[in-house]
Protein backbone atom coordinates (compact mmCIF):
# COMPACT_ATOMS: atom_id res chain seq x y z
CA UNK A 1 0.00 0.00 0.00
CA UNK A 2 1.41 3.41 -0.99
CA UNK A 3 2.43 5.68 1.85
CA UNK A 4 0.08 8.65 2.26
CA UNK A 5 1.71 11.87 3.41
CA UNK A 6 0.14 15.01 4.83
CA UNK A 7 1.66 17.97 6.62
CA UNK A 8 0.74 20.58 9.19
CA UNK A 9 0.97 24.24 8.25
CA UNK A 10 1.14 26.06 11.60
CA UNK A 11 4.97 25.98 11.59
CA UNK A 12 5.24 28.69 8.90
CA UNK A 13 2.45 31.29 8.75
CA UNK A 14 1.78 32.05 5.08
CA UNK A 15 -1.14 32.16 2.61
CA UNK A 16 -2.81 28.77 2.34
CA UNK A 17 -2.34 28.74 -1.44
CA UNK A 18 1.43 29.01 -0.95
CA UNK A 19 1.32 26.03 1.43
CA UNK A 20 -0.83 23.86 -0.83
CA UNK A 21 1.23 24.64 -3.94
CA UNK A 22 4.38 23.57 -2.07
CA UNK A 23 2.82 20.34 -0.82
CA UNK A 24 1.68 19.46 -4.32
CA UNK A 25 5.10 20.28 -5.77
CA UNK A 26 6.83 17.89 -3.39
CA UNK A 27 4.42 15.01 -3.78
CA UNK A 28 2.30 15.21 -0.65
CA UNK A 29 -1.22 13.82 -0.64
CA UNK A 30 -2.90 16.11 1.87
CA UNK A 31 -2.83 18.64 4.68
CA UNK A 32 -3.72 18.62 8.36
CA UNK A 33 -4.78 22.24 8.43
CA UNK A 34 -4.11 24.59 11.36
CA UNK A 35 -6.95 24.87 13.81
CA UNK A 36 -7.73 28.50 13.09
CA UNK A 37 -11.31 28.36 11.78
CA UNK A 38 -11.67 32.14 11.61
CA UNK A 39 -8.68 32.35 9.25
CA UNK A 40 -10.03 30.18 6.44
CA UNK A 41 -12.88 30.41 3.97
CA UNK A 42 -13.83 26.72 3.55
CA UNK A 43 -15.13 27.25 0.01
CA UNK A 44 -11.92 28.95 -1.08
CA UNK A 45 -9.74 26.29 0.57
CA UNK A 46 -11.76 23.49 -1.08
CA UNK A 47 -11.16 25.07 -4.49
CA UNK A 48 -7.43 25.30 -3.78
CA UNK A 49 -7.31 21.69 -2.60
CA UNK A 50 -8.97 20.59 -5.84
CA UNK A 51 -6.65 22.80 -7.90
CA UNK A 52 -3.58 21.14 -6.37
CA UNK A 53 -5.10 17.63 -6.23
CA UNK A 54 -4.77 17.44 -2.46
CA UNK A 55 -7.04 16.18 0.33
CA UNK A 56 -7.74 17.72 3.70
CA UNK A 57 -6.88 14.91 6.11
CA UNK A 58 -8.11 16.94 9.05
CA UNK A 59 -7.15 19.68 11.47
CA UNK A 60 -5.30 20.16 14.76
CA UNK A 61 -6.24 22.34 17.72
CA UNK A 62 -3.68 25.07 18.39
CA UNK A 63 -3.89 25.42 22.14
CA UNK A 64 -2.47 28.89 22.60
CA UNK A 65 -3.16 30.95 25.74
CA UNK A 66 -6.88 31.20 26.41
CA UNK A 67 -7.61 27.74 25.00
CA UNK A 68 -7.73 25.13 27.73
CA UNK A 69 -10.32 22.38 28.28
CA UNK A 70 -9.13 21.84 31.88
CA UNK A 71 -8.87 25.46 33.01
CA UNK A 72 -10.19 26.37 36.45
CA UNK A 73 -12.30 29.16 34.92
CA UNK A 74 -15.60 27.79 33.60
CA UNK A 75 -15.73 30.47 30.90
CA UNK A 76 -12.28 29.55 29.55
CA UNK A 77 -13.39 25.91 29.36
CA UNK A 78 -16.66 26.92 27.68
CA UNK A 79 -14.84 29.05 25.09
CA UNK A 80 -12.32 26.27 24.46
CA UNK A 81 -15.10 23.76 23.85
CA UNK A 82 -16.61 26.10 21.27
CA UNK A 83 -13.18 26.56 19.68
CA UNK A 84 -12.72 22.78 19.37
CA UNK A 85 -16.21 22.47 17.87
CA UNK A 86 -15.30 25.14 15.31
CA UNK A 87 -12.19 23.15 14.37
CA UNK A 88 -14.35 20.06 13.91
CA UNK A 89 -16.77 22.01 11.73
CA UNK A 90 -13.90 23.40 9.62
CA UNK A 91 -12.47 19.91 9.07
CA UNK A 92 -15.90 18.59 8.12
CA UNK A 93 -16.50 21.34 5.59
CA UNK A 94 -13.14 20.57 3.98
CA UNK A 95 -13.83 16.84 3.78
CA UNK A 96 -11.45 16.05 6.64
CA UNK A 97 -11.72 12.90 8.73
CA UNK A 98 -9.99 13.75 12.01
CA UNK A 99 -9.20 16.57 14.41
CA UNK A 100 -6.16 16.12 16.62
CA UNK A 101 -7.17 17.45 20.03
CA UNK A 102 -4.75 18.63 22.71
CA UNK A 103 -6.74 19.04 25.92
CA UNK A 104 -4.78 21.83 27.61
CA UNK A 105 -2.74 24.92 26.72
CA UNK A 106 0.63 24.03 25.23
CA UNK A 107 3.29 25.28 27.61
CA UNK A 108 1.07 25.09 30.71
CA UNK A 109 3.05 22.84 33.03
CA UNK A 110 1.36 23.40 36.41
CA UNK A 111 -2.10 22.14 37.42
CA UNK A 112 -4.91 24.40 38.60
CA UNK A 113 -6.88 21.83 40.60
CA UNK A 114 -6.77 18.29 41.94
CA UNK A 115 -6.08 15.31 39.70
CA UNK A 116 -9.69 14.19 40.04
CA UNK A 117 -11.13 17.60 39.25
CA UNK A 118 -8.99 18.21 36.18
CA UNK A 119 -9.73 14.72 34.87
CA UNK A 120 -13.46 15.38 35.24
CA UNK A 121 -13.14 18.69 33.41
CA UNK A 122 -11.28 16.91 30.60
CA UNK A 123 -13.84 14.13 30.24
CA UNK A 124 -16.83 16.48 30.45
CA UNK A 125 -15.32 19.00 28.02
CA UNK A 126 -14.29 16.44 25.43
CA UNK A 127 -17.65 14.69 25.69
CA UNK A 128 -19.27 17.92 24.50
CA UNK A 129 -16.79 18.09 21.64
CA UNK A 130 -17.39 14.41 20.88
CA UNK A 131 -21.14 14.97 20.51
CA UNK A 132 -20.41 17.66 17.92
CA UNK A 133 -17.79 15.47 16.22
CA UNK A 134 -20.36 12.74 15.68
CA UNK A 135 -22.83 15.25 14.25
CA UNK A 136 -20.35 16.56 11.66
CA UNK A 137 -18.80 13.17 10.86
CA UNK A 138 -15.25 13.84 12.09
CA UNK A 139 -13.26 11.76 14.58
CA UNK A 140 -11.43 13.26 17.57
CA UNK A 141 -7.87 12.01 18.16
CA UNK A 142 -6.42 12.96 21.56
CA UNK A 143 -2.69 13.67 21.27
CA UNK A 144 -0.21 13.16 24.13
CA UNK A 145 2.55 15.78 24.34
CA UNK A 146 5.85 15.57 26.18
CA UNK A 147 6.13 16.69 29.81
CA UNK A 148 7.89 19.94 28.88
CA UNK A 149 4.82 21.10 26.94
CA UNK A 150 2.09 19.78 29.25
CA UNK A 151 1.71 17.88 32.50
CA UNK A 152 -1.61 16.46 31.24
CA UNK A 153 -1.61 13.42 28.90
CA UNK A 154 1.97 12.52 28.02
CA UNK A 155 1.65 8.85 26.97
CA UNK A 156 -0.50 6.61 24.81
CA UNK A 157 -2.02 4.73 27.77
CA UNK A 158 -3.21 7.98 29.33
CA UNK A 159 -4.72 9.12 26.05
CA UNK A 160 -6.42 5.74 25.59
CA UNK A 161 -7.97 5.98 29.06
CA UNK A 162 -9.24 9.49 28.37
CA UNK A 163 -10.67 8.44 25.00
CA UNK A 164 -12.34 5.44 26.67
CA UNK A 165 -14.00 7.61 29.31
CA UNK A 166 -15.14 10.14 26.71
CA UNK A 167 -16.73 7.30 24.78
CA UNK A 168 -18.08 7.05 21.26
CA UNK A 169 -15.42 6.81 18.56
CA UNK A 170 -12.98 9.15 20.35
CA UNK A 171 -9.43 7.96 19.65
CA UNK A 172 -5.74 8.81 19.84
CA UNK A 173 -3.04 10.53 17.77
CA UNK A 174 0.59 9.57 18.38
CA UNK A 175 3.59 11.75 17.50
CA UNK A 176 7.08 10.30 17.08
CA UNK A 177 8.77 13.33 18.61
CA UNK A 178 6.71 13.15 21.79
CA UNK A 179 6.80 9.33 21.92
CA UNK A 180 10.59 9.41 21.67
CA UNK A 181 10.64 11.36 24.96
CA UNK A 182 7.80 9.77 26.91
CA UNK A 183 7.26 6.16 25.77
CA UNK A 184 9.55 3.35 26.84
CA UNK A 185 8.87 1.70 23.45
CA UNK A 186 7.18 3.71 20.71
CA UNK A 187 6.60 0.63 18.53
CA UNK A 188 4.70 -0.95 21.42
CA UNK A 189 2.75 2.27 22.00
CA UNK A 190 1.67 2.29 18.36
CA UNK A 191 0.75 -1.41 18.42
CA UNK A 192 -1.22 -1.18 21.67
CA UNK A 193 -3.18 1.82 20.41
CA UNK A 194 -3.73 0.19 17.03
CA UNK A 195 -4.87 -3.09 18.59
CA UNK A 196 -7.41 -1.11 20.60
CA UNK A 197 -8.77 0.25 17.31
CA UNK A 198 -8.00 3.78 18.46
CA UNK A 199 -4.96 4.85 16.41
CA UNK A 200 -6.50 7.60 14.27
CA UNK A 201 -3.51 9.76 13.33
CA UNK A 202 0.31 9.66 13.33
CA UNK A 203 2.55 12.75 13.36
CA UNK A 204 6.18 12.54 12.28
CA UNK A 205 9.30 14.47 13.18
CA UNK A 206 12.71 13.18 14.21
CA UNK A 207 13.90 12.92 17.81
CA UNK A 208 15.22 16.51 17.62
CA UNK A 209 11.95 17.67 16.00
CA UNK A 210 13.75 18.30 12.75
CA UNK A 211 12.57 16.65 9.51
CA UNK A 212 12.68 12.83 9.36
CA UNK A 213 16.24 11.77 8.56
CA UNK A 214 17.92 14.61 10.45
CA UNK A 215 17.95 12.84 13.82
CA UNK A 216 18.41 9.40 15.32
CA UNK A 217 15.09 7.69 14.58
CA UNK A 218 15.29 4.69 12.24
CA UNK A 219 12.47 5.60 9.86
CA UNK A 220 12.40 2.23 8.13
CA UNK A 221 11.68 0.70 11.53
CA UNK A 222 9.24 3.52 12.31
CA UNK A 223 7.23 2.99 9.14
CA UNK A 224 7.26 -0.75 9.80
CA UNK A 225 5.87 -0.13 13.31
CA UNK A 226 3.11 2.06 11.90
CA UNK A 227 2.11 -0.68 9.44
CA UNK A 228 2.29 -3.32 12.21
CA UNK A 229 -0.14 -1.24 14.25
CA UNK A 230 -2.67 -1.60 11.43
CA UNK A 231 -2.52 2.09 10.56
CA UNK A 232 -2.98 2.89 6.86
CA UNK A 233 -3.98 6.56 6.86
CA UNK A 234 -1.79 9.63 6.54
CA UNK A 235 1.57 10.24 8.18
CA UNK A 236 1.49 13.96 8.97
CA UNK A 237 4.85 15.75 8.88
CA UNK A 238 5.31 18.20 11.76
CA UNK A 239 8.95 19.28 11.97
CA UNK A 240 9.84 22.42 13.91
CA UNK A 241 13.03 24.16 12.78
CA UNK A 242 14.75 25.62 15.83
CA UNK A 243 16.39 29.03 16.01
CA UNK A 244 20.12 28.78 16.74
CA UNK A 245 21.43 32.00 18.28
CA UNK A 246 25.00 30.79 18.78
CA UNK A 247 28.10 31.44 16.64
CA UNK A 248 27.79 27.83 15.45
CA UNK A 249 24.49 28.54 13.72
CA UNK A 250 24.01 27.41 10.13
CA UNK A 251 20.53 28.92 10.06
CA UNK A 252 21.17 32.57 10.84
CA UNK A 253 18.50 33.67 8.36
CA UNK A 254 15.66 32.39 10.56
CA UNK A 255 14.06 35.51 11.95
CA UNK A 256 12.41 36.12 15.27
CA UNK A 257 8.83 34.91 15.59
CA UNK A 258 7.64 38.52 15.57
CA UNK A 259 8.75 38.68 11.92
CA UNK A 260 6.26 35.96 10.99
CA UNK A 261 2.99 37.21 9.57
CA UNK A 262 0.94 35.80 12.42
CA UNK A 263 -1.38 36.69 15.27
CA UNK A 264 0.05 37.54 18.68
CA UNK A 265 -1.05 34.16 20.02
CA UNK A 266 0.60 32.23 17.19
CA UNK A 267 3.78 34.31 17.51
CA UNK A 268 4.01 33.20 21.16
CA UNK A 269 3.22 29.63 20.08
CA UNK A 270 6.08 29.68 17.57
CA UNK A 271 8.49 31.16 20.10
CA UNK A 272 7.46 28.63 22.75
CA UNK A 273 8.30 25.89 20.24
CA UNK A 274 11.78 27.36 19.68
CA UNK A 275 11.15 28.44 16.12
CA UNK A 276 10.55 31.71 14.31
CA UNK A 277 10.14 33.17 10.84
CA UNK A 278 11.63 30.43 8.63
CA UNK A 279 12.73 31.65 5.16
CA UNK A 280 11.00 29.97 2.24
CA UNK A 281 14.17 28.39 0.83
CA UNK A 282 14.79 26.54 4.11
CA UNK A 283 11.17 25.51 4.43
CA UNK A 284 11.02 24.23 0.86
CA UNK A 285 14.07 22.06 1.48
CA UNK A 286 12.75 20.61 4.74
CA UNK A 287 9.32 19.87 3.26
CA UNK A 288 10.89 18.13 0.26
CA UNK A 289 13.46 16.24 2.36
CA UNK A 290 10.77 14.96 4.73
CA UNK A 291 8.73 13.44 1.91
CA UNK A 292 11.80 11.95 0.19
CA UNK A 293 13.11 10.34 3.37
CA UNK A 294 9.78 8.85 4.44
CA UNK A 295 9.01 7.48 0.99
CA UNK A 296 12.54 6.06 0.67
CA UNK A 297 12.18 4.38 4.08
CA UNK A 298 8.87 2.84 3.03
CA UNK A 299 10.39 1.68 -0.25
CA UNK A 300 13.27 0.01 1.59
CA UNK A 301 10.78 -1.72 3.84
CA UNK A 302 8.72 -3.00 0.93
CA UNK A 303 11.85 -4.17 -0.90
CA UNK A 304 13.00 -6.09 2.17
CA UNK A 305 9.64 -7.84 2.34
CA UNK A 306 9.61 -8.77 -1.36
Amino acid sequence: MALKLAMHNWMRPEPIETTLARLARFGYDGIEISGEPATYDPGEVKELLAKHNLKCWGSVTLMVNGRDLIHEDHYVRHGSIQYAKDCLTLASKLGGKIVTLIPSTVGKTAPMASVEQEWKWAVDSIKECQEHAEKVGVKIAIEPLNRFETYFINRHDQALELAHQVGGNCGVCLDFFHMNIEEDDWAKALKTTGDAGKLYDVHVADNNRMPPGEGSIDWKRAVEAVHAAGYSDYLTVEFVVNVDRTPRSTRKEIGDATEADASEGLIKFLRDHGTGAVPEQYYDKYVEDSAKHLRASDKQLQSAKA
